[in-house]
């Protein structure tokens, strides 16, 4: 039985990092991802493997499935969520492409466009894309045909990149956030707006955190004089650490002992596109340890 019990062990530590990867680009959440992640190691334990022809199917098949449910009810607790509620980032400096065939589906702007597909659509969009899963074994995993699942990969693929504009390469994104942060802290509003494309966003999940925006500020004029208006104070005694999150540069903002929060940046040819403040310390504390 204790045999049994490493076997099985040694499979699913096998691909779990696969399992990791389709649970995070499914729900947006790290902490969410691991709680699904353990959830279906529970359910592999009690689970007669003897019948199991394929384990690393069964278990991307289980996987999805809880993430899809998990999903529905994620949402109706995001309404209750106080301001913009923006993806958890997860550290991908080690594993660039976070268990997949390559790494897509996990920049925090495809991320939050993939909110607005349907679970199904999601998930059929983030097995076919990021993981090269064939058609037919989706449709299996989501108890569907093959021309639905052909049909809900296309809407997928139009939603996204029809609203996203192609990214800038890392090495110009890192420069840009660098340029960028130091322009915030001089408060320098001219070269702020040089930076941003003409329609930029700065966007601030605190979840209710005092002097947190809860609305979402844009357009270059705008954005230049809402990040100068706090230049003269919230800088002051800020640590900056750049990390890898979601496949781009990021940087951890602390105060002495305390973790504020993190910032990066959408860009564009045009410019930076989206400012992304994660000021709530929950969804960045993992991420606080992590060096590039």
């Amino acid at each position: 039985m204790v045999g049994d019990l490493d076997e099985a062990a040694a499979i699913f530590m096998g691909v779990r990092p696969r399992l990791f990867g389709i649970a995070y680009r499914m729900l947006g959440s790290a902490s969410e991802a691991e709680d699904l992640v353990q959830d279906v190691w529970l359910r592999w334990q009690a689970t007669d493997r003897s019948v199991v022809k394929s384990p690393g199917a069964f278990l991307a098949t289980t996987t999805t499935r809880l993430a899809i449910n998990e999903l529905q009810s994620a949402r109706v607790r995001r309404e209750t969520y106080i301001g913009p509620w923006l993806p958890e980032p997860v550290d991908t400096s080690a594993d660039p492409f976070l268990g997949a065939e390559r790494g897509e589906a996990l920049e925090l702007a495809v991320l939050m466009l993939m909110e607005k597909l349907t679970p199904q659509e999601r998930a059929a969009y983030v097995l076919r894309q990021a993981f090269d899963y064939p058609y037919p074994q989706i449709a299996g995993i989501l108890q569907s045909t093959e021309p639905a699942v052909r049909q809900l990969v296309s809407r997928a693929r139009k939603h996204v990149t029809g609203e996203r504009k192609i990214p800038v390469p890392e090495t110009a994104q890192r420069q840009l956030l660098a340029t960028f942060l130091e322009a915030a802290r001089a408060g320098d509003l001219e070269a702020l707006e040089k930076l941003f494309a003409a329609d930029v966003a700065s966007i601030s999940d605190g979840n209710g955190a005092r002097q947190v925006s809860r609305k979402v500020v844009s357009g270059a004029a705008r954005v230049a004089k809402y990040i100068a208006a706090f230049s003269t104070w919230f800088w002051d005694g800020v640590e900056l650490r750049w990390v890898t999150t979601n496949g781009q540069t990021s940087a951890i903002m602390r105060r002495g002992d305390t973790l504020l929060g993190m910032v990066t940046i959408v860009a564009s040819e045009a410019g930076i596109e989206q400012l992304l403040w994660m000021l709530n310390p929950e969804k960045v504390a993992a991420m606080a340890d992590v060096t590039e």
